[in-house]
């Protein structure tokens, strides 16, 4: 190992960096402060994240085109989408989707692609060329930024109305009851009943009295009501009849009418659902059992938007986006009879309105020395601006559009899409409420914990413009997950510490080598972080874990080298040489060791597509420890070694070999090579057996990951609606609370309650946003909804979603 030099010559003629360092020990403690502060440098300067950053390759293409059947569209877009996108060598696979009305085609690059935005914005530019698809269909719509994973996603839900707002709204039916009752017909006969339906204050009436008549008609005409009268009021709506149904088939048959005449799809979406009164003083305590949402989906809008407007002023922030916005349409409507009254045509509707709402600009005038820009007036700012409108009667006079018409604002039916938030309330009942959910995502090279903290701080800024009442949940949190992964590391690096100094107590019997072996491990990972920050790699999962596999590495060098300056100690060197000179005779073994453990590492460089870039920091973090666990060896080690190791006898060979394990290793080995060729043989039937046994064991590349989300996918046939979906979804939540309940009294211990399902959250008509890096969204379909349940002990998930599996 030393060349064969008697240790007389390596003292007198070797100058290597462990006698640099050992001899000029003021240049030694600088040079070891120096590594001290580069390692904390680079580690509170490196980058954090959950995951390693990696280029998406998948994007995607939505072209709409209402009313085709999914054949014709296959036919005349969806197949020429996929040629215009082939036309792009660095496309490696081309799926689409069909269906009708629209078609999907999802677009895959080959992988090791250097810049994937620029062969995105190839593609885009190949689409644009499609400028003759058939009439009606389109408009093309390229998303290449769906892949993007939501490093917080914010879910911000509507409470239920509170007690106040019930009572006031229940006094005003209250009286509306009894007043349609003191002029009721008493010819009716039997027992009044009233439907009644609470909506949001918010809600304008003129939307929902069309389908109140509606119902009331139909029940008179079906004999479920009869002298059916209209009860409308702020913040409700409602029948007042005489009937002979019990509550159950009441209800039953408003079930029936909603689902059968007036769709669920049309059913406002703010609305309560119906109670039955009977009793005119019974009305709070009915409404309070049908209360809904305090908040409308339109007010939810107004209060995220400022939120998405809030978190874009962080400079950590790259983008906000927002799952669950029911988009708003103005609505016109009217009767054919009323437009034939005043001779006005449907088609001069169009034309008035056209005129009138002017968005063109008027151009500029130049006045002297300044420029004028004319900007039209005339562009609508309000529903009510439009009812002002004056329309041409074939009379020749002139009339507002509100005479003749009914102007309201109201969400675009039917519904496509929902966000639901379901949490535990005090009293262990399950609320859903709707809900819009953020996510939040973090600009490249950023610590995250830094993020949650911005992102925590500006949302306590904002919530002062706020209702102080809405309820805010935090879905995916990717910091509090950094955190806990950064947590265990730093609890494997006490461990680590703890172990090498019991095992250095117990080996060399002494805490001074215990102390120098204790040492090694900060000094190291302190060199291999400021070599992670050099390198530019960031501190993710993969990274960590590998630090705590390095962790049972980068002591070995720092032991051998103690060890060999504990024997020149006792072999009567100078504590300045011996110091040295122990680690220079095994400088070459050392090295070689070095060498072969990181060479053991380096074949995850060569892994092909995205799981070698997903595992590209694992072996370059690994040989960085390596690396500079063999240069604290050989320069620290023998600084710290030159005052803590103090000489001390050793016993010799023979007098080891006669008691303790060292006896007992000696007799093991000598049988061993007295009885090689039986020992060989046996080694190769262990290698056989291990060989078979591995081959039975179920192979996953990447190790199980515990999470506090799961999620469920839920999918029904093409033609099924939202509300379809929506039914089903709510039977999923149903499902999986019970089986939470039953979790829960089954690991309870001692009496104590515990909690495991901490929320639900519910997208329907489509995915939500990418929570998780391999979890790709879903796009929009009336048929598919995702339910996110969310745990409070991340141990509890794989026992969960084992038991919803089989459920």
């Amino acid at each position: 190992m030393s060349h064969r030099k008697s240790d007389d010559e390596i003292a007198k003629n070797t100058h290597n960096t462990a006698r640099f360092f050992t001899e000029t020990r003021h240049v030694s403690w600088v040079l070891l402060l120096g590594t001290i502060v580069w390692g904390i440098y680079g580690y509170f300067q490196m980058p954090q994240r959950k995951d390693p950053e990696i280029q998406i390759r998948q994007a995607l293409v939505l072209c709409p085109w209402p009313g085709a059947t999914a054949e014709k569209i296959e036919e005349l877009v969806t197949r020429r989408i996929e040629e215009k996108v082939a036309e792009n060598v660095k496309v490696e696979k081309v799926e689409s989707n069909t269906r009708t009305g629209v078609t999907a085609v999802y677009i895959t690059l080959v992988e090791g692609v250097a810049d994937t935005g620029k062969e995105f914005d190839d593609i885009k530019l190949k689409l644009d060329t499609l400028t003759d698809l058939p009439q009606g269909a389109g408009p093309l719509n390229f998303i290449k930024d769906f892949g993007d994973t939501a490093a917080l996603m914010l879910t911000v839900a509507s409470p239920k109305v509170g007690e106040t707002e019930v009572a006031i709204r229940a006094r005003s039916v209250q009286k509306a009851i009894e007043e349609a009752r003191a002029q009721a017909d008493p010819s009716a006969g039997a027992t009044r009943v009233t439907l009644v339906q609470g909506l949001p204050t918010s809600v304008p009436l003129e939307l929902v009295r069309r389908p109140i008549r509606l119902f009331a008609d139909a029940a008179m005409a079906d004999g479920v009501l009869r002298d059916a009268r209209v009860l409308t009021g702020p913040g409700y709506v409602g029948v007042d009849g005489a009937s002979e149904e019990d509550d159950a088939a009441l209800r039953a048959y408003v079930d029936r009418f909603i689902r059968e005449r007036l769709r669920v799809s049309e059913f406002h979406p703010d609305s309560w659902p119906a109670v039955v009164v009977r009793n005119p003083g019974d009305a709070r305590t009915r409404l309070h059992e049908s209360a809904g949402d305090k908040y409308t989906y339109r007010e939810l809008d107004d209060y995220t938007d400022l939120l998405v407007r809030a978190m874009k002023t962080l400079p950590m922030v790259s983008k906000v986006t927002r799952t669950g916005l029911l988009n708003e349409r103005v609505y016109l409507e009217y009767s054919q009879e009323r437009l034939a009254s005043y001779g006005v045509k449907v088609g001069v509707l169009d034309d008035v309105l056209g005129a009138r709402n002017i968005t063109l600009p008027g151009g500029m005038l130049e006045i002297g020395d300044k420029n004028l820009t004319v900007d039209p007036s005339g562009e609508f700012t309000s529903e009510a601006e439009i009812g002002d409108v004056l329309v041409p009667t074939a009379s020749g006079r002139q009339v507002y559009l509100r005479d003749i018409a009914t102007v309201g604002r109201g969400y675009e039916t039917p519904v496509r899409f929902y966000n639901f938030f379901s949490q535990r309330g005090e009293d262990g009942t399950w609320r859903r409420a709707r809900a819009i959910t953020l996510a939040i995502q973090m600009r490249s090279g950023q610590k995250i914990g830094e993020f949650g903290e911005a992102v925590d701080a500006k949302l306590d800024e904002i919530r002062a413009q706020l209702p102080n009442d809405l309820v805010f949940a935090r879905t995916s949190d990717q910091p509090r997950q950094v955190a806990e992964n950064i947590d265990l590391f730093m609890g494997s690096l006490y461990e680590a510490i703890a172990l090498v100094v019991l095992v250095s107590l117990i080996g060399f019997w002494e805490w001074r080598s215990a102390l120098l072996m204790a040492l090694s491990i900060p000094i190291t990972l302190a060199m291999t972080f400021g070599m992670m920050y050099v390198l530019g790699i960031d501190l993710q999962q993969i990274s960590i874990a590998s630090l705590i596999l390095a962790l049972g590495l980068l002591v070995d060098d720092p032991v051998v080298a103690g060890d060999a300056i504990k024997r020149d100690l006792a072999a009567g060197w100078p504590r300045i040489i011996a110091a040295w000179l122990g680690p220079t005779k095994l400088a070459t073994a050392i090295l070689y060791a070095t060498i072969t453990n990181i060479v053991a590492y380096l074949p995850f460089l060569i892994l092909p597509g995205d799981p070698g870039v997903f595992l590209y920091s694992m072996p370059i973090v690994i040989g960085c420890s390596l690396v500079a666990s063999r240069i604290v060896s050989m320069t620290f080690i023998p600084l710290l070694g030159y005052y803590l190791l103090r000489p001390k006898a050793e016993p010799s060979i023979e007098e080891r070999r006669k008691s303790g394990f060292a006896a007992a290793y000696y007799k093991v080995g000598h049988f061993a090579i007295e009885h090689r060729w039986a020992f060989l043989a046996a080694s190769f039937l262990i290698l056989v057996a291990g060989g078979w046994f591995g081959r039975q064991l179920k192979t996953q590349f990447f190790p199980q990951d515990l999470q506090y989300l799961s999620y469920v996918d839920v999918w029904l046939p093409e033609d099924a609606p939202v509300s379809a979906t929506d039914r089903i979804a709510k039977e999923v939540e149903a499902t999986v609370q019970r089986l939470a309940t039953k979790y829960e009294q089954e690991h309870a211990s001692d009496g104590e309650e515990r909690r495991v399902l901490k929320s639900l959250t519910t997208f329907v008509g489509g995915g939500g946003p990418r929570f998780w890096f391999s979890a790709a969204p879903e796009q929009s379909q009336r048929n598919y909804a995702q339910v996110l349940i969310e745990v409070f002990d991340k141990h509890d998930t794989n026992h969960l979603v084992d038991e919803l599996q089989k459920e």
